[in-house]
């Protein structure tokens, strides 16, 4: 059996993205809330995730809920689906017959992230299957529900070097067992975690003036 006690998981890529904090209070801390975004969100993934699924249109085909990990990054996951498309310049499939080209698709419920964790999900997702399979892939897509439609993606080697190094840096900070302190931004209030965090507490300049502000709040008409 393999060991994954020291593995994370490649899913925290996005919230490491969105804030560090954010990503250590769920994965270092075990804490957790929900909010409407973030329910749509798994919806959404359950429509798409099933290890079961297979489905074969034409030359290509499509795998649901693929299981993936990566020994050199020590990460685990799900691919929410993988497209096989059959060619000779591809890599054998256990099970299959012939040789396959492997091009993974990630979905998400509303619009392109700017930051950029959407493209590093994916980055991470086809550096798992590129060791796994022995094999290189060049691209991959993005689905977004708002749009309804695909973005594709270069796996350059500069997202492949920004993956590899925040994936170093969360086995860092995981190992170090450290909640690095909030960064307030707009996108707090829209974080699921905001009350958990409390961004504005952890940043104020001193207690007294965070009980002072706090108190004018409450005293305001």
């Amino acid at each position: 059996m393999n060991d994954d006690s020291d593995f994370l998981m490649l899913s925290g890529l996005k919230h490491f993205r969105f804030c560090r904090r954010r990503w250590a209070l769920v994965h270092i801390e075990q804490q957790w809330d929900e909010n409407a975004l973030t329910l749509e969100g798994h919806y959404l993934h359950e429509l798409v995730h099933d290890e079961n699924f297979t489905e074969k249109r034409g030359s290509v085909l499509l795998s649901r809920g693929m299981p993936v990990r990566s020994e050199a990054l020590r990460i685990t996951g799900a691919c929410d689906m993988v497209e096989l498309t059959e060619a000779e310049g591809g890599v054998p499939i256990q099970g299959r017959n012939g040789r396959w080209l492997i091009y993974p698709v990630e979905y998400k419920r509303g619009r392109p992230d700017p930051t950029g964790a959407d493209e590093w999900q994916l980055c991470a997702q086809a550096l798992c299957l590129e060791e796994m399979f022995v094999t290189s892939i060049p691209e991959g897509a993005i689905y977004y529900g708002e749009l309804r439609r695909r973005q594709r993606v270069e796996l350059t080697p500069g997202l492949r070097g920004e993956v590899r190094d925040a994936i170093a840096e969360m086995h860092n900070l995981f190992e170090r067992g450290y909640t690095p302190r909030a960064i307030p931004k707009k996108a707090c209030g829209g974080c699921s975690l905001c009350e958990i965090c409390q961004p504005d507490l952890l940043t104020a300049s001193s207690a007294s003036d965070y009980v002072a502000r706090v108190l004018k709040e409450e005293e305001a008409p």
